[in-house]
């Protein structure tokens, strides 16, 4: 059954929002994300401190979707207030890992003994860094501070051995809320 469906987000103090051609823009102070929300049966309209997301005759399937963009657009407000903030673990059994930023990469040397260093990308707008047996990263786009604390546990995928017994690698122990 087709029907009307809305949802209104409401914008906090000091913040400013423009939506045109499928990007959406939120601005407090000196932080600015932007974000691609198009769907042509889904149409958005930023007025009035709110953004409003609705679809004229939609089915379960824009129902969805605008509950997905509901939900990217919180999760864009949040990260303008604080950072978000990935914490994962440094674990070396075998061999001791060194593990260094250098410039948009995450380099990990010696690990399992491997002559060439592993390489992790660190995403635009993302900090990571080293603290003794930690690895911090954090951004104000959950996006971008997931997918780079997500980069650096894949670069560190142990293959073709026993994973009881290589337990070395990088790993994600603490998630933001």
């Amino acid at each position: 059954m087709k029907k009307k469906i809305e949802e209104v987000v409401e914008l906090g103090e000091g913040v400013e929002a423009s939506y045109s051609e499928g990007m959406l823009k939120l601005r407090k102070g000196d932080v600015e994300l932007e974000r691609k929300l198009f769907s042509p049966e889904i149409k958005i309209e930023v007025s009035d401190g709110k953004i409003r997301i609705f679809c004229e005759r939609g089915n379960k399937n824009q129902l969805k979707k605008i509950k997905t963009f509901r939900g990217h657009v919180e999760n864009m407000l949040k990260g303008l207030d604080k950072e978000f903030e990935y914490v994962l673990e440094i674990c070396s059994v075998h061999f001791p890992m060194n593990v260094s930023v250098e410039g948009q990469e995450l380099v990990i040397k010696n690990f399992l003994g491997e002559k060439i260093p592993r390489r992790a990308r660190i995403l635009p707008g993302v900090k990571v860094e080293v603290k003794g047996n930690n690895v911090v990263v954090s951004s104000h786009s959950i996006e971008a501070a997931g997918q780079t604390a997500a980069n650096i546990e894949l670069a560190t995928r142990v293959r073709k051995r026993d994973r009881r017994i290589f337990q070395d690698g990088i790993y994600i122990t603490a998630k933001p809320e």
